[in-house]
């Protein structure tokens, strides 16, 4: 691997929240390293409270890590989101009186650029992203899946070379998110971004990554990282594949103590 392929590296990075009221340092990450391909698919998948979403605060700038460093195309991240990333989290983020149209175009439109740019970037995205004949509708009128698609399609009208993915799908349900999941390879692909995933389904991130990161129980670190094999052309199709089922057989052995570990110290 050239060391110009690598648009993200964390080196040596832990995140420990201070005590609170009394409490204890609640040590949630780390130290771990982590080196991102450009272009490529990486999700993260690990026990609950194993500091997933923190993992990717600390990329995105919205999180100091405790000690260690983190750079995103050669340049130190700290204290704010650096231009070229986008984050998207799973909670519905749609500006409820703005229409889809002016949602998507709201990031442009404080950004300063002229209307005429801003058009032609809202209509292709929105057109990419099936919701063109939904242009003049609002969030209440709108199904969960295609809210989410309008918070997507606001982060990639900015034209993020670093996609950020907290769970975007995580209200929908399976038969649904298998079909997000088909447009969210199909915009990865038409983009050539790198997309960071935080998932908690086994399925989703076998499916969707040229590489998967298991994370252990709190601190999380890695403990596997899974090279899935897969074709850039791939879609929901490959969960029939036998080779899928290995693969998803992969990551859960190695998540599977580390869940049981997660829940043990929970009671």
């Amino acid at each position: 691997m050239l060391s110009d392929d690598i648009q993200v590296r964390l080196h040596g990075v832990t995140r420990i929240y201070p005590a609170v009221e009394g409490g204890k340092a609640v040590h949630a990450l780390g130290p771990l390293d982590l080196e991102l391909r450009e272009g490529e698919f990486f999700s993260v998948v690990g026990p609950s409270g194993c500091g997933k979403s923190t993992l990717l605060d600390v990329v995105a700038g919205l999180a100091s890590p405790s000690s260690g460093s983190v750079t995103f195309e050669g340049r130190p991240v700290a204290g704010e989101v650096p231009d070229g990333i986008g984050v998207v989290f799973q909670e519905d983020a749609s500006f409820p009186w703005l229409s889809s149209y002016d949602n998507a175009a709201f990031a442009l439109r404080r950004a300063g650029l002229p209307e005429a740019e801003i058009r032609e970037r809202v209509e292709h995205t929105l057109s990419f992203m099936g919701l063109l004949p939904f242009a003049d509708a609002y969030p209440a009128q709108l199904s969960g899946g295609m809210r989410q698609r309008v918070c997507i399609a606001r982060t990639l009208v900015t034209r993020p070379r670093l996609l950020l993915l907290d769970e975007p799908f995580g209200a929908l349900d399976q038969q649904t998110r298998l079909l997000m999941g088909d447009e969210l390879l199909a915009l990865w692909r038409e983009t050539g971004a790198t997309v960071l995933l935080i998932t908690h389904s086994l399925d989703e991130a076998a499916l969707l990554s040229d590489r998967v990161g298991v994370m252990s129980a709190r601190p999380g670190v890695f403990i596997d990282r899974v090279e899935t094999g897969w074709a850039r052309e791939r879609d929901s199709r490959i969960v029939a594949e036998p080779a899928f089922g290995r693969v998803s057989g992969r990551i859960w052995e190695g998540l599977r103590d580390q869940s049981i570990k997660a829940l043990e110290s929970a009671r």
